[in-house]
C-alpha cells in the first residue's frame, strides 16, 4: 500500500540506462506514452527510438544519456501518477543527472525546461569531456575517510586533481579526476588494501575539477531557466540539505558538476524527515542496493518496469 507520508521518490543517473528501457511502460501506460512523445517533440529527434531500440553506443552517448534517464523517471512518475492520482511525497532526491528529474517531480522545474536543460547539460559534459578527458574509479570496501586519503596521496604524487565524485554508501566511493591521478590513485588504493579498484567506462570525470568550464557556462542555461520553488523538498547532491527556493536551486545546480555527490548523508537527512518507503523511478535498481548499504530497515522500490507501478494501485 502507497503511503505518500512516509514515501521519498528517487531518480537515478548515468549507468542506469539500457536499451528497451521504459518500452513496457510506455505501451502500457498513455500517459507514460505522453511523455516520450512530448519530448521527441521538444528534442527535434527520436529520443524515444534510441531508448526502445538502441543502438547501446547511441543511448550510452551522454549527450543522450541525460535526457533519456529524465525522460524515462518523468514517465514512471506520470504512469504512477495516472494510477493513484496527484502524488505528494515526504521529499525527493535525485543521483547527479537524476536531481533534475527529482526537481521536475517537486514542481520546481517544468518538463519542457527540465529537458532542455538535461540536454545542454550532457552537451557540455561532452565538450568538458573531449577538452579535458579525465576518468573515474571505483573503491569497493573503502570508507570515505579512506578514499579521500587516497586521492590527496595521488593529487600530491601527479600535481593533478583527483577527488570524490561520488559518495554512494558505505563501501562505494568514486574517485574522479584527470586520467594520471586516477591510475596513481588506484595504485594508491590497491597499496592500501582496498578490496576492490573497478575504473569505470567513462570518459567523462563528473564532479571533479575538471568540469569546471562546463558548469561555468551552464550557469547561464541555468539563469534563463524558469525555476519554483518546490511543493516537497528535494535534498540537494553537494550540500545534503533540502533546496526550498529558487536561489537554493540555482546554487546547487550552479556547482553541481564539480563537487562530490553527497548520496550516503543525502538518504540519512531523509530518514530523519520520516522517509521510509524509497521509491526508485528509472530503468534498473542502482539506488535501491545503494539504499541497502545505507540504513537495512528502510525499504526500498524499484520501479522500473511496468509490472511494477502496477503493484501500487
Amino acid at each position: 500500500m502507497f503511503d505518500p507520508k512516509s514515501a521519498v521518490f528517487q531518480f537515478p543517473g548515468q549507468g542506469s540506462q539500457h536499451v528497451g528501457m521504459a518500452a513496457d511502460l510506455v505501451a502500457r501506460f498513455p500517459a507514460a506514452a505522453q511523455v516520450f512523445s512530448e519530448a521527441d517533440r521538444i528534442l527535434g529527434r527520436p529520443l524515444s527510438q534510441v531508448c526502445f531500440d538502441g543502438p547501446a553506443e547511441a543511448l550510452d552517448e551522454t549527450s543522450t544519456t541525460q535526457p533519456a534517464l529524465y525522460v524515462a523517471g518523468v514517465a514512471t512518475l506520470r504512469a504512477l501518477e495516472s494510477l493513484l492520482g496527484p502524488l505528494q511525497p515526504v521529499a525527493c532526491a535525485g543521483h547527479s543527472l537524476g536531481e533534475f528529474t527529482a526537481l521536475t517531480a517537486a514542481g520546481a522545474l517544468p518538463f519542457e525546461d527540465g529537458l532542455r536543460l538535461v540536454q545542454e547539460r550532457g552537451r557540455l559534459m561532452r565538450e568538458a569531456g573531449e577538452r579535458n578527458p579525465g576518468a573515474m574509479a571505483a573503491l569497493l570496501g573503502a570508507d570515505i575517510d579512506a578514499a579521500r586519503a587516497i586521492c590527496e596521496q595521488a593529487a600530491a604524487d601527479t600535481g593533478l586533481p583527483v577527488v570524490i565524485g561520488n559518495d554512494n554508501c558505505p563501501g562505494q566511493v568514486v574517485l574522479s579526476g584527470a586520467t594520471v591521478a586516477i591510475d596513481r590513485a588506484m595504485d594508491v588504493a590497491r597499496e592500501r588494501g582496498v578490496k576492490r579498484v573497478v575504473r569505470l567506462a567513462v570518459s567523462v570525470a563528473s564532479h571533479s575539477p575538471l568540469m569546471a568550464e562546463a558548469a561555468e557556462r551552464f550557469r547561464a542555461a541555468l539563469d534563463a531557466t524558469p525555476f519554483q520553488a518546490p511543493r516537497v523538498p528535494v535534498i540537494g547532491n553537494t550540500s545534503a540539505e533540502p533546496l526550498n527556493t529558487v536561489d537554493d536551486i540555482k546554487a546547487e545546480l550552479s556547482v553541481q558538476l564539480t563537487r562530490t555527490v553527497r548520496w550516503t548523508e543525502s538518504v540519512r537527512l531523509l530518514r530523519t524527515m520520516g522517509g521510509q518507503t524509497f521509491y526508485e523511478m528509472g530503468p534498473k535498481d542502482v539506488l535501491t542496493n545503494f539504499l541497502k548499504r545505507i540504513d537495512r530497515e528502510v525499504e526500498g522500490v524499484a520501479l522500473n518496469n511496468a509490472d511494477s507501478v502496477a503493484a501500487l494501485a
